[in-house]
């Protein structure tokens, strides 16, 4: 008996010790491995934090103007604009250990295996934030083990890589609360049209509950459910030390007052300038449409609000509610490009075809200052003559002809000057000028002034039969309002990404182009389609706006049988505006026909009221300023029964007076000449 026993205890101490050895290896393996998960998480470093945003845009002075809509609202804000009260409800019910545990509470994790087991079902969950926080970064929702194995490797790499509070941080605007509301702050906005950063202790311990269960805990859904969660959250905080019994019992009986909205739900402002934002952020920033669409930005845009909201109702004020015909309308500052207000239609959800960009249409007699530029360079002056009449003009050596007219078939029977044929957009002399200085010269003086639609190189190219794009004629005509420069078209100032991090910044670049004399030239000559001192055989083209403008500006109109422009311009706004039909039906109608000054008049009067009111400055050298005889260009003197004062490029001013009207034979007209020249060039100026 005692050898049997002995036996036995020895194959006692032989199981024994390889169980302990196994048990070794086991753990040894096991340490192995979790040394090595460990090491693999290190490896891979910090995981992006980045989820799906909505991107916000502002307008000029901040203000939100709109944002991506993909049926989420989704905005981060950081961890100290978080109300605390939210911060601690959340902890007392979601992780109360959040601060003592490295992603996994085992404690609470063995209490649910053990509550699971009693009711032989699952009723009580375990997950941590950080682990939930990985779910919401990383894993879809299901409840398969290899998810649960991911979930816990991404827990563990968050815990690794991240503070306690850059994790909260997350979680918090991350988590689901319903109706939509991704994030603490979007559901602030929704329940209770505040930021996540004003909510109350009532507030935000009702709030608090809804991750649960979105659709039960809601107070939206149910209000009595939402009041029994929320009576349980404040129960936790009076345990977990956050406040005390009685602030908690009074808190339960505060009402509230719920929203149940998101802000900006529908795009009201500027829809077709956001679409044209988008457009930019795509081609000129070459953001993917994902980023541009959840990406988190936050669109900083040249948009005025207010002149948007002037040109919008200009429009509708202006155009007849049962007209069919279109409109676009640009306006931008001409010293740096950025664009105030932009109408690419008439009504968004009718038609999103932004024609204020996409719009190809012929720009009719408004191509005609980028002419007469060109030939300032050529020699040209305002005192230049040619006659006006009906002209029948061969080319291709004589197998073609093309016979222009003028509006309603008059004509000067005479000579006239340059300056008033642009006033009262004579086409006789456009074509001309342009046959003068040759096709090519026009082709290439567009593309100097920006425009990049193709021009066909035909005698009719200088009445505007060759489309060009409205935004890109409000450009042009910026380097005559800022003396030459060339400045492009700007909708975005800034870019950031959801961090806050800048990965945008526009700068301002404005590279002289044309030169800054013949530049202003051009301008003061275009402010003659509102002098009533340049009528001759027609009247000036701005006549019928000359008792609503306020201020000096500059300008020129157009037409074709389909389109109908006004672009013109102050100091301080260019803007270019256009109606027409988009199949490209004939304007047919007197009153669709005014429609484009009369918008912009008005749209420019109520965008500038309260601005100062400025003139256009000449250049500090190579102008000069002259009385002229506008009937035939030459020096004026006192007999002239008209003179207007007219700015020249140094050296090309007229130096033959006028002796048309000379009452005394023995007069010297230099003596009127002298005596213009005494008078200030501000006090000249404005004698009109």
């Amino acid at each position: 008996m005692e050898v049997m026993t002995d036996q036995r205890f020895r194959k006692t101490i032989k199981y024994l010790r390889a169980l302990i050895i196994i048990s070794l290896i086991g753990f040894s393996v096991m340490l192995i491995f979790f040394l090595g998960v460990l090491g693999y998480a290190k490896i891979l470093g910090a995981p992006p934090l980045a989820v799906p945003q909505s991107t916000l845009f502002f307008a000029s002075d901040g203000t939100l103007i709109g944002e991506s809509n993909s049926g989420q609202k989704r905005y981060w804000v950081p961890f100290d604009k978080i109300s605390p009260d939210l911060v601690n409800a959340t902890l007392s019910v979601e992780d109360k250990s959040f601060y003592e545990h490295h992603g996994f509470d085992y404690k609470r994790i063995a209490g649910a295996i053990i509550a699971d087991i009693k009711a032989f079902a699952k009723v009580q969950g375990a997950s941590t934030i950080t682990q939930q926080y990985a779910r919401n970064l990383f894993l879809e929702h299901d409840k398969t083990w290899k998810r649960k194995l991911h979930e816990a490797f991404y827990t563990i790499r968050l815990e690794m890589n991240y503070s306690k509070k850059e994790i909260l941080e997350g979680y918090l605007n991350t988590i689901y609360y319903g109706h939509g509301a991704y994030g603490i702050q979007a559901a602030s906005q929704f329940f209770y049209g505040k930021d996540a950063s004003e909510l109350t202790l009532a507030e935000a311990t009702m709030i608090a509950g809804v991750p649960k269960g979105p659709s039960y805990y809601s107070p939206l859904a149910s209000e009595e459910n939402a009041k029994k969660r929320q009576a349980i959250i404040l129960n936790t905080m009076v345990s977990n030390g956050y406040i005390d019994k009685k602030l908690a019992e009074e808190t339960k009986d505060i009402p509230l007052t719920l929203i149940g909205e998101h802000p900006d739900s529908q795009v009201e402002i500027a829809p077709y300038f956001q679409d044209a934002v988008r457009n930019a952020l795509k081609n000129q920033l070459k953001l993917d449409d994902r980023t541009i669409a959840l990406g988190g930005l936050k669109v900083y845009t040249t948009l005025d609000p207010k002149q948007q909201e002037i040109a919008e109702r200009k429009v509708q004020e202006q155009i007849a509610s049962e007209s069919e015909i279109q409109v676009g309308l640009v306006a931008m500052d001409p010293k740096n490009g950025h664009v105030r207000a932009m109408v690419g239609g008439r009504n968004y959800e009718e038609s999103n075809f932004n024609r204020a960009v996409q719009a190809i249409r012929q720009p009719g007699s408004t191509i005609k200052p980028l002419l007469y530029y060109a030939a300032l360079n050529q020699g040209f002056t305002p005192a230049s003559t040619m006659r006006s009449e009906l002209t029948t003009f061969q080319f291709d050596e004589g197998r073609d002809t093309y016979t222009p007219h003028n509006f309603n078939n008059k004509y000067a029977e005479g000579e006239i000057t340059l300056a008033q044929a642009i006033a009262v957009s004579d086409n006789i002399f456009a074509i001309k000028t342009h046959l003068f200085l040759g096709a090519e010269t026009l082709i290439n003086t567009v593309k100097e002034f920006g425009i990049s639609t193709k021009m066909d190189k035909v005698p009719s190219l200088a009445l505007g039969t060759s489309g060009v794009r409205i935004i890109e004629m409000a450009n042009a005509y910026s380097m005559f309002a800022n003396g030459g420069h060339n400045v492009q078209p700007t909708l975005i100032t800034k870019v950031e990404d959801y961090n806050g991090n800048v990965i945008f910044k526009h700068k301002n670049e404005a590279n002289k182009v044309l030169d800054p004399a013949k530049a202003y030239v051009m301008t003061e000559m275009l402010t003659g389609m509102f002098d009533p001192r340049l009528n001759g055989y027609a009247t000036v083209t701005g006549n019928s706006l000359v008792k609503q403008i306020t201020r000096p500006y500059a300008g020129k109109s157009g037409s074709t049988e389909t389109d109908s422009w006004m672009v013109g311009f102050s100091p301080q706004l260019v803007t270019a505006v256009w109606i027409g039909y988009d199949a490209g039906k004939p304007i047919t109608l007197v009153a669709e026909k005014s429609y484009t000054k009369n918008i912009w008049a008005q749209f420019m009067e109520e965008a500038l009221a309260g601005k100062p009111v400025k003139a256009f400055k000449p250049p500090k050298d190579g102008v000069v300023g002259v009385y002229v005889n506008p009937e035939n260009g030459k020096l004026a003197t006192k007999d002239c029964p008209v003179r207007r004062f007219t700015y020249f490029v140094i050296g090309t001013e007229p130096t033959e007076y006028c002796t048309d009207h000379l009452k005394h034979k023995d007069h010297d007209p230099k003596e009127d000449h002298h005596e213009n020249k005494k008078d200030p060039w501000y006090k000249r100026i404005f004698k009109w």
